[in-house]
């Protein structure tokens, strides 16, 4: 049975996980975002911060991919396998919300999605994750680079599609034009 399954890729600092649960929250329907760090945590052994800071790794180089991969599988890939079992097992629960980690790709022949990317430009994502996220050692636009560069090296190697782009997505909004309430607006009435 397809359920209706709502995918939110999005920028670092765009405000895509906040307009995930508002979406979910006016729809009545489970949002999963950090829950996933947590269930990968759980199935994986792994520890929670370690997957914050390696879920979203693509292996580096092709030497080392190479190297890596003649002794079997990286944690990356581990870390690939479980999450694409977590979604999958969240999306046959029911309809959701999914934030994150290539849902939109994991799904794609598993479900009836609505597959939305969230972006901004660089200044009000930079303003953005200053007041989330409060003040870091590194510029908030070098944050935001290195983020996306990895979401999109990680999203490239697992998927072997352009993260970002528009042909990938059934939506694609811009939420500092927009403002995040009416980006979960569009979204709801999409539904």
């Amino acid at each position: 049975m397809k359920h209706r399954i709502i995918t939110i890729s999005r920028e670092f600092g765009s405000g895509g996980r906040t307009i995930g649960k508002k979406v979910a929250e006016a729809l009545g329907l489970p949002c999963y975002d950090s829950e996933l760090i947590q269930k990968m945590a759980k199935e994986s052994g792994f520890d929670e911060q370690y997957i914050r800071d390696n879920g979203e790794c693509a292996p580096v180089g092709v030497l080392s991919n190479l190297t890596n991969r003649a002794f079997g599988p990286t944690n990356e890939d581990y870390l690939w396998e479980v999450q694409c079992r977590i979604i999958t097992d969240l999306a046959e629960k029911g309809p959701c919300v999914i934030v994150g980690p290539c849902a939109d790709y994991i799904l794609r022949d598993k479900a009836d999605c609505l597959r939305v990317f969230i972006h901004a430009d660089m200044d009000f994502r930079a303003r953005r994750i200053v007041e989330v996220y409060g003040e870091r050692e590194t510029s908030p636009e070098q944050r935001l680079k290195d983020k996306d560069k990895r979401r999109a090296a990680y999203h490239r190697f697992y998927t072997n599609m352009k993260w970002g782009h528009a042909q990938n997505y059934d939506i694609t909004l811009n939420s500092g034009t927009l403002g995040i309430e009416r980006c979960a607006d569009i979204i709801k009435g999409l539904y």
